[in-house]
Order: structure tokens, then C-alpha cells, then sequence
């Protein structure tokens, strides 16, 4: 997988924590990082519904926060989000 830290076979990481570790290792980890879905898309060579169905259930378990601007929606891993990126890497 693309932009995804390696995972061994046997591992089951659900899919959405493996997006949250991309989103923290291309460095979107706080609100002046904060990226489109657009820009996600191109790191990623994902499907912007795929990426908006990950980002929802992350924001839902409070690892993504959004913000809400006039014209468009960044983005960003959230303080939680980057402790359980830690996690999945120890």
C-alpha cells in the first residue's frame, strides 16, 4: 500500500488506522498543516470517498479534527491521533 508503514500479514490494523498513520507521516499533525481531501487524494492515489469514509470514522474516535472553512474542509491528526500512530509503531 501505497504511503502506508509496513505491516506484517498476521497483523489486523483496520484500515482506517493505517490512513491515520499516512496522514501523520506526510506531516498533517496540527491546524497550519491541515490538508484537502484533494491534496490527500494525491498523496495517497485514493478515491475521495474512501478518504472521506476513513476521515469521518477518525474524526468520530476524535484522531482527526476538521476545520471548517468558507470554501473548503482541512484536515489534521489530532492530539490523540498522533499518541495512537505511537502506539501502532511500539
Amino acid at each position: 500500500m501505497s504511503g502506508y508503514p509496513s505491516v506484517t500479514p498476521s497483523s489486523k490494523v483496520p484500515e482506517e488506522f493505517l490512513f491515520l498513520c499516512m496522514l501523520h507521516n506526510i506531516g498533517a499533525i496540527n491546524t497550519e498543516r491541515a490538508i484537502t481531501i484533494e491534496e490527500i487524494a494525491k498523496w495517497t492515489e485514493r478515491e475521495t470517498g474512501e478518504i472521506q469514509y476513513n476521515l469521518t470514522k477518525l474524526e468520530e474516535l476524535g484522531y482527526v479534527a476538521a476545520i471548517h472553512e468558507s470554501t473548503v474542509d482541512r484536515f489534521h491528526v489530532s492530539p490523540s491521533g498522533i499518541r495512537k500512530v505511537l502506539t501502532l509503531y511500539s
